[in-house]
């Protein structure tokens, strides 16, 4: 344990962190996110690439000659998971005026649903689908105009934030009066079947550890639909799916219209006619082989390795990341537990840089929408490996919820409520040490 001060401040580093070799691979090439783990036998492999041809499938409208892929719609957003997670990473935000492709709406009215959740739009659900089948109007379409606004530094240097103005048009089933909506970008897929195997107790002693700088962080308790249970949330930017599996049944659903055993029911509203009336492509549309075969893929997508940890610039980065207070939230070490249906996800020590709790970021950040437990102001800590290869893998990106932040300074700046004081201390940095903290942040 390596003690660093700075600025009067005194923080324990753990340097050795780092994730188990057969869960990690050293690629650095645009696959670098789509690597399955080492040591998967030939099955194991089939599945596997089973898996990555459905994530990868353009889904069609039904009836169509291969039963096996239609369904698509009656609404939708887009034809396959890849569009809106591209190379496995995340999707990029909308320039000024544009309409969203790989950045999604939620939706909801004030309450609660019958478990706890945000309560759909009684005309629109819970997600603008701006794409209809022949016959089924599209919900709408929403365009992003950016408002920026200068932040100065510490050593004078100003930094532009840019925050998304959403502005619905041609809306097709009547307006969307008091509708409460957060925009949301879509989220790399690697290293999930790990975060899927820490155990829910991890979770909750890490909620309650007492912690720096007035960090809090919480678990959210979402319901699982599988076993009719309230659950601790892990999955999504609020954390509000329990596992992997209703997580990705929850996407095909609202994103491309596809049913399955965890979401049999159409996405259609009763006010959306034309919508029940279309043709389906089965019931359920992903059968459960399908759906397992999603499951083994996205759960078993191996993280990039850490790259360039000897250089001084990265080990000063490292250093200071933590003595700021960044770790009270982005953990560098996890261990998982004991994965009920795949062996090589447990007893893992991970290096993912997330806690997986809810954190209040302030007000700036705030989209005022509550899921379960989690409030308007809250989101889950995104884990932060493999973020060095994102502007390799997917140039222009941006990073944040709703993609606003262009730079990982961006990002940093933007942080408040409980890493406020974090973030002010990066702030008050000189340039040097904040190009440090950002060359670690890029061997990640």
């Amino acid at each position: 344990m390596t003690v660093v001060r700075i600025a009067g401040l005194s923080i324990g580093l753990l340097v050795s962190a780092l994730a188990s070799a057969d869960v990690t691979h050293t690629a650095v090439n645009r696959e670098a996110y789509a690597q399955p783990f080492a040591g998967l036998d030939e099955g194991q492999l089939e599945r596997f690439f089973r898996g990555r041809s459905l994530f990868r499938q353009a889904w069609v409208v039904a009836p169509s000659r291969d039963e096996a892929v239609d369904g698509l719609g009656p609404l939708y957003n887009r034809v396959s998971c890849i569009a809106c997670h591209p190379k496995n990473g995340r999707g990029q935000a909308p320039q000024q005026g544009e309409a969203m492709r790989s950045l999604l709406l939620r939706l909801s009215v004030p309450g609660r649903d019958a478990h706890g959740g945000p309560k759909p739009h009684p005309v629109y659900g819970d997600q603008l689908n701006d794409q209809g089948v022949p016959g089924v109007p599209g919900e709408g379409r929403a365009h992003v105009y950016w408002q920026e606004h200068a932040v100065q530094l510490g050593d004078g240097e100003t930094v532009m934030l840019r925050m998304p103005r959403v502005e619905l048009r041609e809306l097709a089933y009547g307006p969307l009066d008091g509708v409460l909506t957060s925009a949301r970008v879509g989220s790399p897929v690697f290293g999930l079947g790990l975060l899927e195997a820490i155990e829910a107790s991890t979770l909750q002693a890490m909620a309650a550890e007492a912690k720096p700088d007035g960090v809090t962080g919480r678990v959210n308790q979402v319901w699982s639909v599988e076993r009719q249970r309230a659950e601790v949330g892990r999955f999504g930017l609020k954390a509000n799916q329990p596992d992997l599996r209703q997580q990705i049944a929850h996407a095909m659903l609202g994103d491309l219209g596809i049913t399955s055993t965890l979401a049999p029911e159409q996405n259609c509203t009763p006010a959306q006619q034309a919508c029940a009336q279309a043709p389906h492509g089965g019931e359920p549309e992903l059968d459960a082989m399908q759906l397992g075969d999603l499951h083994f893929y996205l759960a078993h997508l191996a993280v990039p390795a850490r790259r360039q940890q000897a250089e001084p610039a990265v080990v000063q980065g490292e250093k200071l990341f933590a003595a700021i207070g960044c770790t009270a939230c982005h953990r560098p070490e996890l261990v998982t537990g004991t994965h009920p249906l795949y062996p090589a996800l447990s007893q893992q020590r991970i290096a993912p840089y997330t806690d997986l709790l809810l954190h209040d970021m302030g007000e700036g950040l705030a989209d005022g929408r509550e899921d379960f437990l989690a409030n308007g102001r809250e989101w889950r800590t995104p884990a932060l490996w493999g973020l060095g290869l994102g502007e390799r893998i997917n140039p222009g990106s941006g990073y944040l919820h709703d993609g606003r932040a262009r730079t990982l300074e961006e990002a940093i700046v933007w942080h408040g409520g409980e890493a406020q004081v974090a973030r002010q201390r990066y702030v008050t940095l000189g340039a040097k040490e904040r190009a440090a903290i950002r060359a670690f942040l890029e061997s990640l």
